[in-house]
């Protein structure tokens, strides 16, 4: 039961929100992706460390609140691996992804690009998300560096022709007047960004399907490693990674589009570059916890559905799997 505050009893190392509804989900990711967090001092981290050293040896002193537990709980998972115990370099932090993410969102949908600014931008972006990808990794188990750079150079390497292939089949499309050339162009990172973010989750986690990842029973007990639910989990992680830049990259434009022919835009130019940051800054703030938030963090799989050796091995109806993010 909530207390006076609004705040349920504390768990450690448990979710504040409900994870099995949506919107439970989305304001779990929204604490996650906090940019507050980014600002927190070393003294205050290290007060948060120890207030949560202290509940978990009962050791609390009088008068602490649920809301201070849960406050020092989110400085500590915004700001330290769970797995290393070590710092995450800011821009890498799930809390730093808007803001350090927005100016690159902002470069990629820069009108008349050149070849070199596409292939900049498209670098930049999937530079950035292979930095996230591999400072929030699961570090349970080692995992060879070389799997990370696969991932990252199918990436860049997908990214980046994609977006310079249509540019070029643009530009070639002479049936288009410079305007509906403009506006299609300004759609091309979408495709781009897509196709690579699917790119860069399979050549990353490509092992998966070969040794699968652990499913666990209604206890918490693991009962095997599956293949079928690796499947699922890529499907589901490689969904959200197409539905993610699809706001952020496709809305801007278009609010563009239209704020462009407006008679402020017309008259200063210059206030063009400033609206789209904001523009931008709206679409990704928006755009990352929907994502993210589309399925559990624990996914849930029927028993039957399972190869029938990890499925004799329970008496569960279903199991759960860690998609990953």
């Amino acid at each position: 039961m909530a207390d006076s505050n609004g705040y349920p009893p504390f768990m450690l190392g448990k979710p504040r929100f409900e994870q099995s509804t949506f919107y439970g989900r989305f304001r779990h990711f929204l604490d996650i992706i906090d940019p507050r967090t980014l600002f927190v001092s070393e003294s205050r981290l290290q007060e948060a460390i120890q207030l949560l050293e202290d509940y978990k040896h009962g050791t609390l002193p009088p008068g602490v609140t649920n809301k201070e537990l849960w406050g020092a709980q989110k400085i500590k998972q915004a700001i330290i691996h769970p797995d290393t115990n070590e710092k995450i370099f800011m821009p890498f932090r799930m809390s730093g992804y808007i803001p350090f993410g927005t100016p690159i969102v902002v470069g990629l949908l820069l009108p008349n690009q050149t070849l070199g600014s596409t292939v900049f931008w498209q670098w930049l972006n999937q530079s950035h998300n292979a930095g996230v990808n591999y400072a929030n990794r699961n570090a349970t188990k080692p995992s060879p560096t070389s799997k990370f750079i696969l991932g990252y150079t199918g990436a860049v390497f997908s990214a980046v022709s994609i977006a310079v292939g249509l540019n070029v089949l643009v530009q070639r499309a002479n049936k288009f007047s410079p305007s509906t050339r403009l506006l299609i162009q300004r759609f091309v990172p979408f495709p781009a960004v897509a196709s690579a973010n699917i790119c860069n989750v399979v050549l990353m986690r490509h092992s998966e399907l070969e040794d699968g990842i652990d499913v666990l029973d209604s206890n918490g007990k693991i009962v095997g490693s599956s293949k079928i639910a690796a499947k699922h989990a890529l499907i589901e992680t490689a969904l959200t990674r197409v539905v993610l830049p699809m706001p952020i990259l496709v809305l801007p434009p278009i609010i563009m589009s239209v704020l462009e022919k407006t008679s402020v835009l017309r008259s200063y130019p210059r206030l063009v570059l400033p609206v789209q940051s904001l523009v931008c800054l709206a679409a990704f703030g928006l755009a990352l916890p929907l994502a993210i938030s589309l399925f559990p963090q624990m996914s849930e799989i029927e028993t039957s559905r399972l190869e029938p050796e990890i499925a004799n091995r329970t008496t569960s109806m279903t199991v759960i799997y860690n998609k990953g993010l």
